[in-house]
Order: structure tokens, then C-alpha cells, then sequence
């Protein structure tokens, strides 16, 4: 016996003579390797496909930005009643493209609605938005052909658009669209450019015009329904809040309205929103992994207790085994093999059933907002099972060691 090797069929036959005689505690133990496994890789791919849905959502918009909206005011200030509402103008934007320290790019933005808009017999409502040229750094617009809106299009006040891929495909298919006119709420807008967006089909059913033709068009004189802007990449979220401060007092200045009443006016800073969705996420990654090492000691501690119980079980049969001429090493070899053995093909099976419950998951949500994409990282997982794998060496091994030690008299006599 003591000639025999990992490889030898002999061995092999005795580990599954073993296995198919103690069905009970097999099972056991590779159940909970398994478990331990199969929990991991679904709680590392939820993690990621939450995390994979929150920064989807971030996708559209710069996280540099800063967002302005009007409201209406909710205290009386300085004798003027409650309830007035806030209302955006060109020069508001002005001031704080010209004034404002730590603005970066800058656009405002005008909501036409959803007009009808056709091309020949294909005719159907699209949300419209004009803007500045600014507005592609804050809508992270991709440019596939052609141009988006310039300047020059707003001191001319041209009828001009910039179209969204899902709205060239409705209305020209395969066909350039670049240079065609379009009929938009029944004026003519000739389309200078194409676009993509990271924010997904809903963004890129959109058109964008310039902002003082929707003016002008729609007898809004200078009205601006929201102005975003971005601050430098590098700006922390201190330095954010405080550029926030400056803007709501200059507002709350040139408006009227008491500068702590936050209904009068609404200010989304997603470089704050960014950082807390950031610190979130890491707190929860930590989470899954504190659950995930709880699952995979668990299986340890399992396989640790069943290779335990073997060995003690196979106390008389190891003394037969160092009667006969067994080594010492050859009798460790074999029970840490049979560890191994089931550990091994254990984790095997519990990672493709995670694998296989993430990807059911993906299919059965493939357009779920809070969970984009539920995945696993191989290599953790990989290395889960590996880890599980030694261990459950170790699990067979120093009971193992401790049993081949014992004088095959006293090995005989214990029953």
C-alpha cells in the first residue's frame, strides 16, 4: 500500500467504495461546500449588479454637475406671502456663466413637450429640448454624425436639430438623415447632426433644438426651465456644497426669497449624490463580503467536522491498514485525497449553480433599472473554491495524521 500514488486506479476505488458507503455524510458535506460556494457568487454578482444599476443611472448625466430647477417658496420674505414661484430667465444663466467661480461648462434648458414630428408619412411625438451647446458635457451626448447645436444657431435663432439614433431609425431607417428637413410641431427644422446616448433608448428618443428658437417659437421671451452646470473633476464634495451655498444665495438675491427655503429653489448636486452613492456601495461590498466568509467558514467548518467523524469512524480500519504494512503517509494520503475529491467537485457544482442562478436572474430582468448585469468576478469565485479546496485538505489531513499515529494495537481495539 505504501507504493500507492494519487493517480492509482486501486485508491480511486477505494475513495468511491468509501463515498457510496457513506451516502448520508457525502451528501452532507458536499452540500455545504456547495452552499458555501453557490451563496458566495450570488451575493457577489447581486452586489455588482446593484452597484451595475446604480451607475447606470449615473451614465446619463455628468457626476460633476450641479443642477438648478425653480420652485416656489414656502416662508414669507421681507412681507412678500409664500407660494411664489421661482422662475428661471436668461440672465440668471448669464450671471452664472459669467460670475460664478468654479463653473466649468454651462447650459440651460427649455422644455418644448412632446410635438408631433414627422418626415413624409412617418409621424410620431418626441420630447424636444433646447439648450446651449454646453448641454452634450452635461448629458454626456455622444455625436455620431454631423453636429450638435452652436452658437451661432442661437444668435440666429435658427430652426436647426440635432436627433437622437432611436429618432433617425423611426423616421429614416438606413437612410443619412444629415441635411433633411423635418417637420417639427408644423415648423420645418433641418437636422445637422446624430446622436448617441449612454443613458440608453429613453435619451436617445429625444431632439435637441437651440434654446432661443424654442423661445421665440413658443413666446417664452427668455424662460429656462432648468440650468446645469459642471465644476472641475477634481472638485470634492465640500467644495461642491460650498459653489451650492454661493448659488443659492445669488438666486435667492436676485428672486426675492429667503435663502434657506429650499422649496423656492431646488439644487441636485450630483457630485454629493455621486460620493454618497460611492460610500454606499462600498459599505454593502464590505456587507456581502463579511456574509460571503461566513458562508464559505461554514463549509470549512463542515467539511472540517464530517472528515473529523470519517476518520474517527475508520479508526479500526486504519490499524487493519498499519497491520498489513500501510505507511503512516499513505493512510493520510488517502483520507486527505477523499477531502479533497469532494470539496473539489462540491465547489464545482456550487459555482456554475451561482453562475447559472445570476445569469436566470439577467434573463428574467434584462431591463431592470436597480439590477444592470448581475455578475461575478471568476477569479474571486475561482480562488473561493480554491481556498475551500485546501482547506478541506487541511479539514482531512490533521485528523488523518493524528489516527496515523496510533499504534494498530490500540487502532484494533478501538471501536
Amino acid at each position: 500500500m505504501g507504493g500507492l500514488t494519487m493517480f492509482s486506479l486501486d485508491r480511486w476505488q477505494e475513495i468511491f467504495s468509501t463515498l457510496r458507503a457513506h451516502k448520508l455524510r457525502t451528501a452532507l458535506t458536499s452540500l455545504s461546500v456547495a452552499w458555501g460556494i453557490f451563496m458566495l457568487v450570488l451575493l457577489l454578482g447581486a452586489g455588482r449588479g446593484l452597484s451595475n444599476g446604480v451607475q447606470d443611472d449615473f451614465k446619463d448625466d455628468a457626476v460633476n454637475s450641479l443642477w438648478i430647477f425653480g420652485g416656489r417658496s414656502s416662508v414669507a420674505f421681507k412681507g412678500l406671502a409664500p407660494g411664489r414661484e421661482t422662475r428661471m430667465r436668461n440672465a440668471d444663466y448669464e450671471r452664472l456663466r459669467t460670475n460664478q467661480a468654479g463653473v466649468e461648462h454651462i447650459t440651460s434648458r427649455f422644455r418644448v413637450g412632446d410635438p408631433m414630428v414627422s418626415f413624409r408619412d412617418k409621424t410620431s411625438a418626441f420630447d424636444i429640448r433646447a439648450t446651449h451647446p454646453d448641454h452634450v458635457y452635461l448629458e454626456m451626448t455622444q455625436m455620431l454624425d454631423g453636429r450638435f447645436i452652436n452658437q451661432r444657431d442661437l444668435d440666429e435663432k435658427r430652426k436647426v436639430t440635432a436627433i437622437g439614433v432611436g429618432v433617425r431609425d423611426f423616421l429614416f431607417g438606413e437612410t443619412n438623415p444629415l441635411g433633411e428637413y423635418i417637420a417639427i410641431g408644423g415648423m420645418n427644422y433641418r437636422i445637422v447632426g446624430v446622436f448617441s446616448d449612454e443613458g440608453g433608448e429613453g435619451e436617445e428618443q429625444k431632439l435637441y433644438i437651440p434654446i432661443t428658437t424654442a423661445q421665440a417659437t413658443h413666446g417664452a421671451s427668455d424662460r429656462a426651465h432648468r440650468i446645469m452646470f459642471t465644476v472641475d473633476e477634481a472638485t470634492t464634495v465640500e467644495e461642491s456644497e460650498a459653489i451650492e451655498e454661493e448659488v443659492r444665495q445669488a438666486f435667492a438675491a436676485r428672486h426675492e426669497f429667503d435663502p434657506t427655503d429650499r422649496q423656492a429653489l431646488r439644487i441636485r448636486n450630483n457630485v454629493e449624490a455621486f460620493s454618497r452613492i460611492q460610500q454606499v456601495f462600498s459599505v454593502l461590498e464590505i456587507f456581502v463580503w463579511f456574509i460571503s466568509a461566513g458562508t464559505i467558514i461554514a463549509g470549512i467548518v463542515g467539511v472540517s467536522n464530517i472528515m473529523l467523524i470519517s476518520v474517527k469512524e475508520r479508526t479500526k480500519e486504519i490499524g487493519v491498514r498499519k497491520a498489513l504494512g500501510a505507511t503512516p503517509g499513505s493512510i493520510v494520503a488517502m483520507v486527505v485525497q477523499e477531502a479533497v475529491f469532494i470539496t473539489a467537485i462540491a465547489g464545482y457544482l456550487g459555482l456554475v449553480a451561482g453562475v447559472l442562478a445570476l445569469e436566470g436572474v439577467a434573463s428574467a430582468m434584462p431591463d431592470n433599472q436597480w439590477l444592470a448585469n448581475p455578475s461575478v468576478d471568476f477569479r474571486v469565485a475561482i480562488n473561493a473554491t480554491v481556498l475551500l479546496i485546501v482547506c478541506g485538505a487541511l479539514a482531512g489531513f490533521f485528523p488523518a495524521r493524528r489516527a496515523a499515529r496510533v499504534s494498530p494495537i490500540v487502532a484494533l481495539r478501538d471501536e
